[in-house]
């Protein structure tokens, strides 16, 4: 998990790898919400048929 450190070239996190996974579960979980979003809106839109 040092893809921070190989594109850039530096270690935010002193090469432990940390920020790449707090990046990786952002992202993981921002796509969640928006999965979720999608879904309980197509759900009321059927329901209100």
């Amino acid at each position: 998990m040092d893809f921070i450190e190989r594109i850039f070239g530096v270690a935010p996190d002193g090469g432990d790898g940390t920020t790449e996974v707090l990046y990786i579960a952002v992202v993981l979980a921002v796509a969640a919400m928006v999965a979720a979003r999608v879904w309980l809106r197509r759900r009321a839109a059927m329901r209100r048929r």
